[in-house]
């Protein structure tokens, strides 16, 4: 099993759609107990919240997000934790939307030079 994504802060390698997550979104996790979570904000995404259970290296969880333009979204992702070479988690994901239509995969990977998970969900309240 990859190790725990506790405090880590994630960040998509590429950009989605207009008005979604992108490489400018910081996601500070949290996991405890097969429980996981994550405040999550940048680019578009104002303020946006992740929840749910890890099992191995397998993750579903659902988020809800409030972009710029004040609108808000749902939906539900399974995610596969890996670990790259270099020692960063990567997870790479299927997500599909609940509040809208719309699906599609990505990948977020550990970034090195953020700022601490405190700083990171004390920015998004």
């Amino acid at each position: 099993m990859a190790r725990s994504l506790d405090g880590l802060v994630l960040a998509p390698v590429a950009d989605q759609a207009p008005g979604q997550v992108g490489t400018r979104t910081r996601f500070a996790y949290r996991e405890a107990d097969g429980t996981v979570w994550a405040d999550y904000a940048g680019g578009d995404v104002v303020r946006g919240h992740l929840i749910g259970t890890r099992e191995g290296d397998r993750l579903d969880f659902r988020y809800v997000q409030l972009k710029a333009d004040g609108t808000t979204s749902s939906g539900h992702c399974v995610s596969l934790v890996t670990e790259l070479p270099d020692g960063r988690v990567r997870l790479e994901e299927t997500w599909a939307w609940e509040s809208q239509a719309g699906s599609g995969t990505s990948v977020v990977e550990q970034v090195r030079e953020t700022a601490p998970v405190q700083q990171i969900t004390a920015h998004v309240r």
